[in-house]
């Protein structure tokens, strides 16, 4: 027949899991970035390849775990303001991410380059 009116934090709030995956897909970055450029760094440092090399390498495997510290906050901060019904702002995470990703890049093109 006719369906139950909906409350203001229900219209707002979908009862789905897309603040969990959400979450998941911030630790799933983090821990790409931290292990992935630790290894790297690593592995650059022992065949003695530039400093810029590793220095990119180590430097994107920081910006990971600096996102895999601030995951249990930022997951609260995004719980808070969606019950809320505030903006989120997650500009710091995602200076992270790109700030770390850029050091992958760049540790990569100075591994290639030293390389060939």
């Amino acid at each position: 027949m006719g369906e139950k009116a909906k409350t203001p934090d229900e219209e707002i709030w979908d009862q789905g899991l897309q603040s969990e995956r959400t979450r998941l897909a911030w630790v799933r970055t983090a821990v790409a970035l931290a292990t992935g450029g630790l290894g790297a760094a690593g592995l650059s440092a022992r065949h003695g390849l530039p400093l810029l090399a590793v220095t990119g390498f180590a430097l994107a495997a920081l910006c990971g775990a600096v996102l895999l510290i601030r995951t249990r906050a930022r997951f609260r901060r995004v719980q808070a303001a969606l019950h809320g019904g505030r903006p989120l702002d997650s500009r710091l995470d995602a200076a992270f991410a790109w700030l770390g990703t850029l050091s992958l890049v760049a540790g990569a093109i100075a591994f290639v380059l030293t390389v060939s």
